[in-house]
């Protein structure tokens, strides 16, 4: 049988053709092979978690705890950010004036940069921990010895540091809104404005900051004092780049779930803001989920650091305020910081909260019985942490128990009964939880108050005028 040759045009579309199934053939064995693409995998560590969103969670380092291996290995692992929690400050660099000391502080910025992680300064100008040299000073000699240590320190350690803390607590507590008075303060009010030009001229790379602490919650005057500085500041041009929020909640200075609005408003000026020494008395699953997402929330939080890695490392370790306890393992609160960071649900889970106790009576808001019925009217009774004592402070401004119910307000008026009710967002409840310790009714401005003045199992809890009695005032542990 002789050949037939085909047509050039036809063997060029049956090889076209071909080609093109043997294409779709490879890219059908890789789509079988390769897995498609899937949501960001959750990181295990808390730094790595964070930096998902371009952040760090950080801690406070001891430079002669880092011989503890315990210690050391958790904070290698879980952290990306390092702070020298004493040994960057005044006393521990300059000891006598001139003559500046880094051994420690050299020894936590190596540690932290061996192991990967970046460093924040704090602090340069402070009224605390001065040297004695220092304190003797006054006038324009102290002006001259807070701008040379500002340039000695800053100089050492020029293009290493990420943000300085270059002024630290320069406000009063309490309810004037005045700075503090201290002798940096008594050498001219624009001592601040000084520090901040000295430095930035000292390190140009370095964010500046100004650090505070009790200025969480907007409402009180200390954080507007601070904000009006700092809009002030921006205003004239003094370099700021920076606002550190200390974060030591505690019974006295509780998380307030308005400081996302104070992050929010002071980024709102066009200054970065961070979380800077965090712990949280009973260390709070939920309080501290709470303020995490608050500073992922804002697109100008930087990140969180915590001032110590376990409670035995904390300068509050009466108040067991941190992620870990003392032998090194995870608290609950741990998990609740790492499933925020990996964007898991805010939601906490029933029993992960706080004891709410009176003051006067020294026994703890408790739901009868344990009952999980709408409408059972609250008391108080024995603490024992059970779960119908647990109660979670969430950023709505409710206190929840049992994960689903709600501390809610019957009514608003004198005597109004305070129960518990299926959550459902109404003003009725949430609740503010007060500096004095005092807790009102967003609704009904009225006050948690144990019925009576009484101090004794099974006293009932109502709404009543807030009158600072003992029966009205309450901690969280």
């Amino acid at each position: 049988m002789g050949s037939h040759a085909l047509p050039r045009s036809v063997v060029r579309r049956k090889l076209h053709a071909l080609l093109l199934t043997l294409v779709a053939s490879v890219l059908g064995v890789v789509a079988a092979l390769v897995a498609p693409p899937s949501a960001q995998a959750a990181e295990s560590t808390l730094g790595a978690a964070a930096a998902q969103s371009g952040r760090y969670f950080g801690v406070a380092i001891a430079a002669n705890r880092l011989s503890d291996s315990t210690y050391a290995t958790i904070a290698a692992r879980e952290f990306n950010s390092v702070t020298a929690e004493n040994e960057m400050k005044i006393d521990a660099t300059q000891p006598q004036r001139g003559q500046f000391n880094f051994t420690a502080a050299d020894r936590v910025y190596n540690w932290a940069v061996q192991n990967g992680k970046e460093v924040r300064g704090h602090t340069l100008a402070w009224h605390s921990q001065q040297p004695g040299w220092m304190q003797s000073l006054s006038g324009s000699a102290l002006r001259q010895a807070m701008i040379d240590h500002i340039n000695g320190v800053m100089g050492h350690y020029k293009g290493k540091i990420a943000q300085w803390d270059v002024v630290n607590e320069a406000f009063a507590d309490g309810s004037s809104g005045a700075r503090r008075d201290s002798n940096l303060e008594r050498t001219g009010s624009d001592w601040i404005e000084v520090a901040f030009r000295t430095a930035r001229a000292a390190d140009p790379s370095a964010k500046l900051c100004y650090n505070d602490y009790n200025v969480e919650n907007w409402t009180w005057a200390k954080t507007q004092a601070m904000y009006r500085m700092v809009r002030d500041f921006k205003q004239r041009g003094v370099p700021i780049d920076c606002v550190g929020f200390q974060s030591h909640f505690n019974s006295g200075s509780p998380y307030n779930s308005n400081f996302r609005t104070t992050l929010q408003n002071f980024a709102a000026l066009g200054v970065d803001v961070a979380i800077t020494e965090l712990d949280i008395q009973g260390a709070s699953p939920s309080t501290y989920a709470a303020v995490v997402n608050d500073c992922l929330a804002v697109s100008r939080c930087l990140g969180v650091t915590v001032w110590g890695v376990r409670d035995s490392d904390s300068w509050r370790s009466e108040h067991t305020p941190l992620l870990f306890y003392s032998n090194g393992s995870k608290k609950p609160a741990y998990t609740a910081v790492l499933d925020a960071l990996n964007g898991g649900s805010t939601t906490p889970p029933p029993g992960d909260g706080n004891t709410i106790k009176g003051v006067g009576s020294g026994r703890c808001l408790d739901v009868p019985n344990a009952s999980t019925a709408d409408g059972t009217q609250l008391h108080l009774w024995d603490c024992h942490n059970g779960t119908n004592q647990q109660w979670t402070h969430t950023d709505a401004g409710e206190l929840r128990v049992y994960g689903n119910k709600c501390l809610d307000a019957a009514g608003t008026g004198n005597g109004a009964k305070v129960q518990i009710y299926s959550c459902w967002g109404g003003d009725n409840q949430k609740w503010r939880l007060n500096a004095d310790g005092s807790i009102v009714g967003v609704q009904s401005g009225l006050c948690l108050d144990a019925v009576g003045a009484g101090t004794a199992n099974g006293t009932l809890i109502q709404l009543y005028s807030c009158s600072n009695g003992s029966n009205q005032r309450w901690t969280r542990a």
